[in-house]
């Protein structure tokens, strides 16, 4: 056990594992990790460039996509740049105050990208179920002021979380079985009771993932019964096609990081200790990398101009 600092409640650093019985290869999953993080930052990044840089693409829908994407963004790079850094140069070591700002930001950043994620439902609820009241109500204002009162939720019940974490001594033990801080990884060092850190935990996550996946999916119950009164077959076809790029977005987002969720509160006995730290990094990794090629595959008008952009940059002098 590596040597604390006992002069207060708090080690000066934590020891970050990586992929504890896996260490010998942890440079071969360095490739694939490495990989879907350059992914996850091109395709957010073009996806930006794209929607910022074409004012027909100004619209409430694509300012969304554009939130979501810098989310995802963020998201990956909370985690992937410290395991690229265990993965490749051993470098185990993180301050306690980087190991609380990392869980911070980790807990942060998902509670945000839900949010976004609900404001995209009850985006298409709009358009589909009033759509002569669109341009009304799903104005720039309406999602400025979203946005930020995603973020002041988000900031309001992930801080608390962080001074739980603060008040607990930690006098055994300063590694952590993980290639990242985590909230509950973090929490089981602590030498006192931490059922308030559970709960708590339990808490945030129904007040705000789970709310937002109900209402989601009351948005699409509602959506569904619309549609299917269409009279005509090509437009019900159009409607679903217009929510199936968000809705593989959804199962994308909240099936891996609920599964990781609950295998660290009550499965971590059932599954291995490197499944589940495999699954939390890819529940981190795999959203953002496959968001932007979801909208851009799904999306009409973000895939012709996608197309235009690489056309333009191959055939810089042919003209339309």
């Amino acid at each position: 056990m590596e040597i604390l600092n006992t002069s207060n409640f708090h080690p000066e650093y934590f020891i970050l594992k990586g992929i504890p019985g896996l260490e010998s290869s942890h440079f071969i999953l360095s490739i694939p990790f490495c990989s879907m993080y350059i992914l996850a930052l091109l395709g957010n990044s073009i996806l930006i460039t794209v929607i910022k840089t074409n004012e027909s693409l100004h619209q409430p829908m694509y300012i969304l996509i554009v939130i979501l994407a810098l989310t995802d963004i963020l998201l990956c790079s909370s985690t992937v740049p410290k395991t690229l850094s265990i993965f490749w140069f051993n470098f185990h070591e993180i301050s306690f105050n980087g190991c609380v700002v990392q869980i911070f930001f980790i807990h942060f950043l998902f509670g945000l990208e839900s949010a976004i994620l609900l404001i995209m439902a009850y985006d298409r609820y709009i358009a589909i179920c009033y759509p002569l009241s669109y341009t009304t109500k799903m104005t720039n204002t309406f999602i400025q002021v979203s946005t930020v009162m995603a973020l002041t939720r988000s900031f309001c019940i992930i801080t608390p979380l962080v001074f739980l974490l603060i008040r607990l001594p930690y006098h055994q033990s300063n590694i952590i079985e993980h290639s990242y801080c985590e909230h509950m990884a973090m929490a089981r060092l602590a030498t006192a009771d931490i059922l308030v850190n559970i709960v708590y935990g339990l808490t945030i996550a129904f007040f705000s993932s789970f709310i937002d996946l109900s209402l989601i999916g009351i948005s699409y119950y509602v959506i569904a019964r619309a549609v299917l009164r269409l009279p005509l077959t090509e437009a019900r076809f159009k409607a679903f096609n217009t929510c199936m790029s968000h809705i593989c977005v959804i199962f994308m987002f909240y099936l891996p990081a609920f599964f990781s969720f609950i295998v660290h509160r009550v499965g971590h006995k059932l599954i291995s200790l490197q499944v589940h730290i495999l699954l939390a990094n890819l529940y981190v990794l795999v959203p953002p990398m496959m968001n932007p090629i979801i909208y851009g595959v799904k999306t009409k008008e973000i895939r012709q101009m996608v197309f235009q952009k690489l056309i333009k940059n191959i055939f810089p002098n042919r003209h339309h």
